[in-house]
């Protein structure tokens, strides 16, 4: 049986989802991901990795009306006999519904953010101002049709505790290959020398620097930091943000990495900070890198955002979102006692093999699709 997931656009971050539920599903059926193409490439954390990807560039036509005819090729290529959309966006949950259409098969579709939200940051007029943008296929009107239009889904798969409210389903938060991710496969001295990194007490933060996900606020509270302490951002694409973090001499910015290579940097790091702020944006987002450091029991610093209280119930620290005083002074007390911080990350391990491992995720998922396959 071939399993066809859709992402809305293969050359954002949101295909590391499609691409976590790839590889949970891999071992049992044949998988691919599919969807369109905005940017120039499939995402470069993903690019090359072992989930087969079928792209299609969109090239010129980003927008309606010349995105139109772009539909049927999409369909087209969600081949699968298990049709897996993920996100309810127009062009991975909207075009598996026509796919379905045009051959009756099972439809599951995921949801690990609440994409709304994301068109509420600005407030009431930036949203009405979104709200008459009909020419974006994934802009806030057809975002809205798609969670109208959830409940047409055979199976809903949701990543956090808010969604899981608001739309139902089975809970699948983002998991890790905890037997794969095992921290004694790594070299810490070899990951710190790649680095460049001497004898520097190094604080974390890896993946895309959205404004939502508080690097701002990290690069605050470290410049407050005592000593010899070093942050290392890890997957920052470019632009003038990463121009501005990089000119502060406490400051490493590495670009994107492959998801693949993510243990071999992050096992360098003496903390891992994950700063959410609390906006629309995050309420029901779960960083997926809390995982991360946890599958390589790194000692985690986050924020009472979202579920990440109940992730790293007694297995981290958390701050108040938002408050860089407060981020400064408990990432202090981790790099000052490293007996303590290697306890918390073992704990974390400990935790994340428990209940956030790919074994976990696929104990619960394959009884979905299994379902659902025969009930069609």
């Amino acid at each position: 049986m071939k399993i066809s997931i859709l992402s809305f656009d293969l050359s954002d971050n949101a295909t590391g989802r499609a691409d976590l539920l790839a590889r949970l599903l891999a071992p049992r059926w044949q998988v691919e991901v599919v969807g369109p193409r905005f940017g120039g490439s499939v995402w470069r954390p993903a690019r090359d990795g072992v989930v087969p990807y079928r792209d299609l560039p969109v090239d010129g036509a980003r927008r309606y009306p010349r995105f139109a005819r772009v539909w049927t090729d999409l369909a087209a290529r969600a081949d699968g006999d298990v049709l897996y959309a993920s996100k309810p966006r127009a062009t991975s949950y909207g075009a598996a519904l026509l796919a379905r259409r045009g051959r009756r098969r099972p439809l599951l579709l995921d949801i690990d953010d609440w994409e709304v939200g994301f068109f509420r940051r600005s407030g009431a007029w930036g949203t009405l101002g979104r709200s008459l943008n009909l020419a974006n296929p994934n802009g806030l009107p057809w975002t809205w049709l798609m969670e109208r239009l959830v409940g047409r889904a055979d199976v809903i798969t949701v990543a956090s505790r808010f969604l899981e409210r608001r739309f139902g389903g089975t809970l699948i938060p983002h998991v890790r290959d905890t037997e794969g991710w095992d921290p004694a496969r790594y070299d810490r001295a070899e990951a710190r020398a790649r680095l460049g990194l001497g004898r520097e007490r190094v604080v974390m933060f890896l993946g895309t620097p959205r404004a939502h996900k508080g690097v701002d606020d990290l690069v605050e509270a470290v410049s407050l930091m005592k000593g010899d302490v070093r942050l290392v951002l890890v997957g920052t694409a470019g632009g003038e943000a990463a121009r501005r973090w990089a000119s502060r001499p406490w400051v490493r910015v590495v670009g994107e990495i492959p998801f693949d290579d993510v243990p071999r940097y992050l096992v360098a790091a003496d903390a891992v900070a994950v700063p959410q702020r609390a906006t629309s944006d995050t309420i029901g987002q779960v960083p997926a890198k809390v995982f991360d450091a946890m599958a390589l029991a790194r000692p985690i610093v986050s924020t009472a955002v979202s579920m990440i209280p109940e992730i790293l119930d007694g297995c981290g620290v958390l701050v108040p979102p938002g408050d860089v005083v407060a981020l400064a002074t408990a990432l202090t007390r981790l790099l000052d006692d490293p007996v303590a911080a290697a306890e918390l990350g073992r704990r974390a391990r400990e935790r994340c093999c428990a209940h956030y491992s790919f074994a976990t995720a696929r104990a619960a998922l394959f009884p979905l699709i299994e379902r659902a396959a025969a009930a069609r």
